[in-house]
């Protein structure tokens, strides 16, 4: 299975719902790594990168999100894999 990188950002009722936190760990648990922060326009970024499968789980779920968000679009960018990271974290500005 290849490695992938992809970054998307997360339209909707997004923020102040737990949906870092709950992105965070799904990530850890699939064995995803890279990050996920707020933006200031209301959206939610995420940069994932690991086996293709596994990331696209964690592309899948932040469609849904947590139960308090409300997903109403998700812009996938697929990027160069680069292996930078050896954990997911929470950014903060």
């Amino acid at each position: 299975m290849d490695n992938i990188r992809v970054r998307l950002v997360i339209e909707g009722r997004v923020q102040g719902v737990w949906f870092r936190d709950s992105t965070r760990r799904e990530a850890e648990a699939l064995g995803v790594y890279g990050w996920v922060r707020n933006r200031r326009d209301g959206t939610v970024e995420v940069l994932a990168e690991g086996p293709e499968d596994r990331v696209k789980k964690l592309v899948a779920w932040c469609h849904q999100g947590p139960p308090s968000a409300r997903v109403t679009r998700v812009h996938e960018s697929p990027e160069q894999w680069t292996g930078e990271f050896n954990s997911f974290q929470i950014l903060f500005r």
